[in-house]
């Protein structure tokens, strides 16, 4: 059982004053350097994606900013890793060193719900599970319900072989899911464990689960004993030739491609990790769901974003000490929905409501004047399909993928390769 205060990475983020940023960059470039090895002029491809997956929270909103039920998270003191990370203060202990985070950033300004519109009266695409299928597929096919799926009322299942994850799999290129709660064992009381079980035994998780851990195991990233696995926040399972039919057993041939969160930290010590990762926290760590009793005497909204935040603090760090990482690797934050502010009437689609989305990578594009480079450019999840079937040269486009921006902005030149 791994607590929270007990990561072996030792991350941490040291936020520093404003005044003293510019020394501290200049102190830690040389670590920098060898930590994560040099970028040339011109940038290579990216080879390996890790997309982390957050919920439910507006990059910028209107109203309610930073208090009240429904808060954004650009600028909120209950995010301060987030932020650190577009402001230029993001540093974090990888591998024992000291790594400036930031000068490997860049971020949207303008990235919008699907089907948002300058106009207002655009269409809306809610709950979360539309989104998931869009990430995969550039469309939702009519889908606006989080229906797991092979619910026995109304389950979502596609058969299209038209997503990309079976693009990656034609095209010989390799794909995981990584879900936190999924494979745990039981206690002799049968009740559910933190523990990984083997990976002959995992299965494919097609049904969404929460409660409790048995007495004495707790969650590794917020120290609760709570869990919630959601089967509309995992886009790959919807599918069924990436889900491999109606069979929740470990004699599903897919099992293998997904895995429980806690053999991300093994497959990237081992250098296994695949070419496209998904990672989807629980619905506790990924800001959807506050913890019952609260999260660090905070409650609410403001516990939801403190949650993902300390989850990102933690994993992101991870991720950057790998091999995969550091051989042409980048890290997507991404959100998966805009949402209402409170007020009545607000349209929660509409483009003064922005979603998150960041991009660690020491491809990203160059900081600028010192701070994190800060895209203008409209961005969708259509945009992120086109990348990352650039990135993996695998075709056609995908539904509306074809229309959208690709997030080269964010990168440096040759960093993504153009149409596949």
């Amino acid at each position: 059982m791994r607590r929270l205060e007990s990561s072996p990475y030792d991350a941490r983020i040291v936020v520093e004053e404003v005044s003293n940023i510019r020394c501290l960059r200049t102190l830690f470039a040389l670590v920098l350097t060898t930590a994560l090895g040099t970028v040339s002029a011109s940038a290579e491809e990216i080879k390996t994606v890790f997309v982390i997956a957050m919920e439910n929270h507006n990059w910028t909103q209107p109203n309610n900013q930073f208090t009240g039920e429904i808060q954004q998270i650009y600028q909120n003191p209950n995010a301060p890793f987030i932020n650190s990370l577009v402001n230029g203060t993001a540093f974090a202990v990888v591998n024992g060193k000291v790594v400036h985070i930031s000068s490997q950033v860049s971020y949207a300004t303008a990235y919008h719900n699907v089907l948002a519109t300058t106009r207002g009266d655009n269409p809306h695409i809610h709950p979360s599970e539309p989104n998931y299928i869009w990430a995969e597929a550039g469309t939702n096919f009519g889908v606006l319900t989080d229906t797991d799926p092979y619910a026995s009322s109304g389950g979502t299942n596609q058969t299209t072989p038209l997503h990309l994850s079976n693009f990656l799999k034609q095209a010989g290129k390799t794909w995981k899911s990584y879900q936190e709660d999924i494979d745990l064992a039981l206690n002799s009381s049968g009740q559910l464990t933190n523990v990984p079980l083997p990976q002959d035994q995992w299965t494919v998780p097609l049904t969404s689960f929460s409660g409790t851990f048995a007495r004495g195991y707790f969650n590794a990233y917020n120290g609760s004993n709570q869990y919630n696995y959601a089967a509309k926040h995992n886009p790959m399972v919807f599918f069924t030739d990436t889900n491999g039919g109606n069979d929740a057993t470990p004699n599903n041939r897919l099992a293998s491609h997904y895995a429980p969160l806690q053999q991300l930290s093994i497959d990237l010590l081992n250098d296994t990790v695949a070419d496209y990762n998904w990672i989807t926290p629980n619905q506790y760590n990924d800001m959807h769901t506050a913890l019952t009793g609260g999260y660090k005497g905070l409650t609410g909204d403001a516990a939801e974003i403190r949650q993902g935040d300390d989850f990102l603090s933690q994993i992101v760090p991870m991720i950057m000490a790998s091999k995969a990482y550091k051989n042409h690797g980048m890290i997507i934050i991404w959100w998966d929905e805009s949402e209402s502010d409170g007020v009545a009437g607000d349209n929660a689609d509409d483009f003064n409501h922005t979603i998150g989305e960041i991009v660690i990578s020491s491809r990203a594009h160059r900081n600028v004047n010192g701070l994190p480079y800060a895209s203008p450019l409209p961005y969708s999840h259509s945009s992120d399909l086109r990348t990352m079937q650039e990135i993996f040269q695998v075709g056609p486009l995908l539904g509306d993928a074809v229309n959208a921006n690709d997030l080269s902005d964010l990168f440096g030149p040759g960093a993504i390769p153009k149409k596949p």
